[in-house]
């Protein structure tokens, strides 16, 4: 990787690292807030899903806007809204009698800063290096930052929350001033792109993008929400066996959570390093990976052994892993310059539809039985392998 760029990829890295804290952080919280606000679950799991769909809306629009004005214009005003979301959150869990709807105002704020910061990563790693090796060893780090947090969320947050239980929403507004700075001091702005197309040309050559390789792009699409439907599923599911059936909850809850996800940080980076610019090894390292998720799941649907079924998330991890860099580079590489932002933006909105859908979704199928459970997985999977398979026939060219 060239040299000179390590600085600004370390910079650019803390960024999904830092979004993810601003997420995840809350989740071993939420019991403290529904006690201290006197709400109800489905109340109180709003201050998550809030951050997601308002993403899931604007993630598009903002990687429009990073084609048409320049990454770093809307990644750090992003950064700074999502800090202010945080401040607003913060401020009236400390001052307010009733704070939940100001709370939420913030966490919707979060969300506007979400959508135009972590996404446009994506682009802005294809942009800074020549290489299509240096893209894909970056893009692999861009995901082992992201692993790392949702691996260290669970334990700050709820080291955090000892202390003081707003003290989350407080945390993240320093994270992202740290960011921003990184980004401001350290990140150099890519040469200049061509003058933008007016806005009829640049939609139709969107149209053009979908109708020459719409087949791959759906298939990448489909694959990294099952993704991150089957990790947020799965993690919602051990975290309330840990608590229901082993009354373990807490830090130590949180330290067993980290087990699959740092399986998937390790891989992601190695996979990284590894995957090159050979667009083929690309297509099989995620059909592996997909391969390596679906027999996970189908064991855990022969038992309920806590062991089993960390061994099984921990190489379902291994699995997701290995895919998740491999979708990133295809997708980054395969589109021109000018269109990056958008395509890779529609990327990691469906990525995010799985992070909404995934935990609701299990809840529903929990309640008919473990088997029903994993076995509907599994079949999601195979479905996931199949689409990579035959469906993934990426562009041999690649641009800068």
């Amino acid at each position: 990787m060239e040299e000179k760029k390590t600085w600004d990829l370390i910079s650019i890295a803390s960024i999904p690292l830092v979004m993810t804290l601003g997420n995840s952080m809350l989740i071993p919280v939420l019991p403290a807030i529904q006690s201290e606000l006197n709400i109800s679950s489905l109340q109180v799991s709003m201050i998550i899903t809030i951050y997601s769909i308002v993403a899931i809306i604007l993630i598009p629009i903002a990687g429009f806007l990073s084609d048409r004005i320049g990454r770093k214009k809307v990644i750090i005003p992003s950064l700074v809204i999502a800090g202010i979301g945080g401040l607003v959150s913060g401020w009236a869990s400390w001052q307010l009698e009733e704070a939940y709807t100001v709370i939420l105002v913030g966490r919707f704020l979060q969300g506007i800063g979400a959508a135009g910061a972590s996404p446009i990563v994506l682009p802005l790693v294809g942009d800074i290096f020549k290489q299509e090796s240096d893209v894909s060893a970056g893009l692999g780090v861009i995901e082992t930052s992201n692993t790392f947090g949702k691996v260290v969320s669970p334990i700050l947050g709820a080291a955090l929350a000892t202390v003081v239980w707003f003290l989350p929403f407080f945390a993240f507004p320093v994270f992202c001033l740290i960011s921003i700075g990184m980004m401001f001091f350290l990140v150099k702005s890519p040469s200049k792109m061509e003058k933008p197309k007016a806005f009829k040309d640049f939609v139709q050559s969107i149209k053009m993008i979908f109708h020459k390789d719409g087949r791959w792009l759906y298939s990448i699409f489909a694959i990294g929400c099952i993704c991150m439907f089957v990790i947020f599923g799965v993690l919602f599911y051990l975290s309330t066996m840990l608590e229901d059936e082993h009354g373990i909850d807490g830090i130590k809850k949180g330290i067993i959570l980290a087990i699959p996800l740092a399986a998937l940080c390790l891989s992601s980076y190695i996979t990284g390093k590894g995957i090159g610019e050979e667009k083929q090894r690309m297509k099989w390292v995620i059909f592996l990976g997909l391969i390596v998720l679906t027999i996970s799941n189908f064991s855990i649907g022969f038992s309920r052994d806590i062991y089993v079924l960390l061994t099984a998330l921990f190489a379902s991890g291994i699995g997701i892993g290995a895919a998740l860099p491999s979708l990133d580079a295809l997708v980054t590489n395969g589109i021109e310059k000018e269109q990056r932002g958008t395509i890779t933006s529609i990327f990691s909105s469906m990525r995010f539809v799985g992070v909404a859908s995934g935990p609701p979704l299990f809840a529903i199928l929990m309640k008919f039985s473990h088997e029903v459970l994993f076995f509907t997985v599994t079949f999601v999977c195979i479905v996931a392998a199949l689409i990579s398979l035959f469906a993934i026939k990426p562009p041999e060219e690649s641009y800068e």
